[in-house]
């Protein structure tokens, strides 16, 4: 079973910037849509960006043209470089890698924008 360890979450400035990494533990990385997701304090989890198996990305609206979702797959390591951040985009940020119908998720890593 694949496992997934987040790292590069901290506290940045509003208007800063952060890069998340998610280094999985799998030979067939290449195979998995690799997705971040986020939850903020009181708030449900939802859904920040995906890579398909052939780089295909999507975005929430509310990250678009702000955060880029990447993949490296001679690493096995997906990226989330996250610009322009908001004080909204504070949150757990968890990895997701989704093979078929079975996800398996990291640990998370916090961001925190504040001032």
């Amino acid at each position: 079973q694949v496992q997934l360890v987040e790292s590069g979450g901290g506290l940045v400035q509003p208007g800063g910037s952060l890069r998340l990494s998610c280094a999985a533990s799998t030979t067939f990385f290449s195979f998995y849509t690799m997705g971040w997701y986020r939850q903020a304090p009181g708030k449900q989890r939802e859904l920040v960006a995906t890579i398909t198996s052939g780089g295909s990305t999507n975005y929430a609206a509310s990250v678009k043209g702000r955060f880029t979702i990447s993949r490296d797959s001679a690493k096995n390591t997906v990226y989330l470089q996250m610009n322009s951040l908001k004080l909204e985009d504070t949150a757990v940020y968890t990895c997701c890698a989704a093979l078929g119908s079975l996800n398996t998720w990291g640990q998370g890593t916090l961001v925190t924008v504040s001032s």
